[in-house]
This record gives C-alpha cells, structure tokens and sequence, in this order.
C-alpha cells in the first residue's frame, strides 16, 4: 500500500506549487513507512544522518506545509508531542495509556455512525473520529 499512496501525496504536493525537496521527499517517505505515528522528533532523529543540516525546525515546518495541504494529520491525544499521521482512508486509532503508542485499525462498518447520527440528529455529518485506550502488548508484558 505503501507507495502507491505516497505518489498520490507528492502529486497533490505538485499540484499546489510546493517545491518537492529531497528533505521534504524523506519525510514524507518515512510517514509513509512508519506505522507508528511519529513525532517531528523521530522523523528527524530518523533522517538526521541523511540530512546533516537539517533541524528539528525544519521536519516541524515542512510537516506544517504537509498539513495545510491536507496530506498529513497532526495528532494530538493527551501526550504533550504532537505525532503525525498520513492521511489515508478512514480509520481509528487505539492508544495505549502507558507508552502512548498510536496503533490504527479499519472497521468500515463504522461508516454507518455517520448515516445513523444524520438521520437521528438532522446535522450534516462531515467526519468523525473514534479513540481506544487500552495497554499495548510491550507494556502488557513489562508489568
């Protein structure tokens, strides 16, 4: 799934005239790669080598552009640090309480909560996003 997606975020990236930079190229590849919902501090820790003039500033930035573009979520559950996700199709994540660890699942079959609060309600429902807590299996095992 993977990389058909990122080409699809770089072309939309193209259509709004934002400059493809090789930086900015990684760090979307790593959001891509990563499963884990990353902080701007891990993406950089992760390229850092690659791109030895490049800050934490700087992820922060072009995670901002990435944003406003719609390519890219921001994520803030309780824990102070932001983390990142890439906007693909509709799913809902289970966190864990102790490490905060981000997990996604699908469920398509929630689709339907939108349909039935429209018909019970009368709102014009845009979206909706569901959160589950619970203790992830590394946490699991360290008690």
């Amino acid at each position: 799934m993977g990389k058909h997606h990122l080409q699809d975020a770089i072309d939309s990236l193209k259509s709004t005239k934002i400059r493809m930079t090789p930086q900015r190229q990684a760090i979307l590849e790593f959001l891509f790669e990563s499963m884990t919902h990353p902080t701007a501090d891990d993406i950089y820790k992760a390229l850092e080598g690659r791109f030895p003039n490049m800050s934490v500033a700087t992820v922060y930035n072009n995670l901002r552009v990435f944003k406003d573009v719609g390519i890219v979520k921001e994520l803030t559950y309780g824990d102070a640090s932001s983390r990142f996700d890439c906007v693909t199709s509709d799913h809902y994540h289970v966190i864990c309480k102790s490490c905060g660890k981000i997990v996604d699942f699908h469920y398509p079959g929630l689709d339907e909560v939108e349909t039935l609060a429209e018909s019970v309600t009368g709102f014009d429902v845009g979206s909706h996003r569901m959160e589950i807590y619970g203790v992830c299996p590394e946490c699991k095992t360290k008690h």
